[in-house]
């Protein structure tokens, strides 16, 4: 076996060490990191904020008993979902219509820059070159060569 070939097998058995589980890097789910991904029903606002609010308790209690049922943070959502409907989640689905509230800000970023870059490609080709400012400022019309002149007399 070359050293190369060594170096090789090392390289690969340590890329596939480095592998996990997706079963072991999964943490389970806490009612804190459910509470700011999901909304309180009634204030309208994240779970973790609505503190003294009857319906904002419910739905606590609904989680940690989902938590304590050993659900995943995914499965404790699409049941929040299925009792209180879509307005819980505090992200909108990636899909279906709730996909524009994801698209339209990136769409509205891109064309904006694409104005923007030919707006400036445009200001540059119409801008004039030192040269030519050089020259307009050099050549005076006759009017204002007889302002200067009689300016120039009254100085003497």
């Amino acid at each position: 076996m070359t050293r190369a070939t060594r170096a090789a097998a090392l390289l690969i058995v340590s890329c596939a060490l480095l592998v996990v589980p997706a079963g072991a890097i999964a943490t389970p789910p806490t009612l804190a990191g459910i509470e700011d991904e999901v909304m309180c029903t009634v204030c309208g606002v994240p779970l973790s904020m609505a503190r003294e609010a009857p319906a904002a308790k419910r739905e606590r209690a609904l989680i940690v008993q989902l938590i304590a049922e050993g659900k995943t943070s995914d499965q404790i959502k699409a049941e929040l979902v299925k009792t209180y409907g879509n307005t819980v989640l505090a992200v909108p689905a990636k899909s279906g219509f709730d996909l524009a509230a994801w698209l339209v800000p990136i769409i509205v970023v891109i064309v904006g820059l694409i104005l923007l870059l030919l707006l400036l490609v445009t200001w540059k080709r119409h801008r004039p070159t030192s040269d030519d400012t050089a020259q307009q400022s050099d050549q005076l019309s006759a009017e204002d060569t007889a302002r200067v002149n009689a300016a120039l007399a009254d100085e003497d």
